[in-house]
């Protein structure tokens, strides 16, 4: 039995924003509620449908997972928490090194530090460190290349 990588689906639009929100919750511990709605109204309102996104399907067809790809840069790569540690933020990446390529960027949060651990597992190395997040709050992003 294993899971499939498919292209997004709008019927999975809401389940997306709920791997979203549960995953946002459980890793991202310095946002406040207010800020975990600033984010949430983002990303339920066209953030999914501004990237290119691949989610992993269970067995049962359900996204456990997915990946938003804009061109070589990962904008964004949550897994259900329910699901963690169990390879689909793997296969996600793998995945978009299959689609375009190993030299891979990636900002993560600087207080995220299971992301940054993560992705410095898979050769992720810090390359540049900005004061503000992409919607220019004080959330420090630290800049992430894959060479190889």
């Amino acid at each position: 039995m294993h899971n499939e990588i498919v292209a997004y689906r709008e019927e999975n639009h809401n389940q997306l924003v709920d791997i979203w929100d549960r995953a946002v919750r459980e890793t991202h511990t310095f946002l406040t509620e207010e800020d975990i709605q600033f984010y949430h109204h983002i990303v339920r309102n066209g953030a999914l449908r501004e990237v290119e996104i691949w989610m992993e399907l269970d067995e049962t067809q359900d996204p456990i997972g997915f990946i938003g790809l804009d061109g070589v840069k990962i904008e964004m790569l949550f897994v259900d928490p329910k699901r963690h540690g169990q390879g689909t933020g793997s296969r996600l990446i793998q995945h978009a090194e299959k689609i375009k390529g190993k030299c891979l960027k990636v900002d993560v949060n600087e207080q995220n530090e299971r992301a940054y651990v993560f992705y410095k597992h898979y050769g992720f190395v810090q390359t540049g460190r900005s004061e503000l997040d992409g919607s220019g709050r004080v959330f420090p992003l630290l800049h992430m290349e894959k060479n190889k």
